[in-house]
């Protein structure tokens, strides 16, 4: 042990000893540590695509068909123009897949 001049013991490690203090310091650094793994886990997991090999949900295709049918109707009736037309075609089609 050693004095540094203030009136304060300490040993030559900063005062990181095996104290009931530094136990809990050690063990709250490794809940913290495993804390930020399991939260790095669990970003990689959920970005890593998994829900897209799961596959359209079922009637999701005939959903997709009704839809375009409809909407070539509507065109062909003249409720809406080219331009819409074309528009909801391409949400359609980014939506369906």
């Amino acid at each position: 042990m050693w004095d540094d001049g203030y009136g304060h013991m300490g040993d030559r490690w900063g005062g990181v000893g095996m104290g009931s203090g530094s136990v809990l310091m050690w063990l709250l650094l490794l809940v913290f540590l495993a804390t930020m793994a399991a939260v790095v886990v669990v970003l990689a997991r959920a970005g890593s695509g998994r829900a897209s090999e799961v596959g359209p949900a079922p009637g999701a295709t005939a959903q997709a068909n009704a839809a375009r049918a409809l909407l070539d109707e509507r065109y062909a009736r003249g409720e809406i123009d080219e331009a819409e037309y074309l528009h909801r075609r391409t949400v359609l089609h980014g939506a369906g897949g």
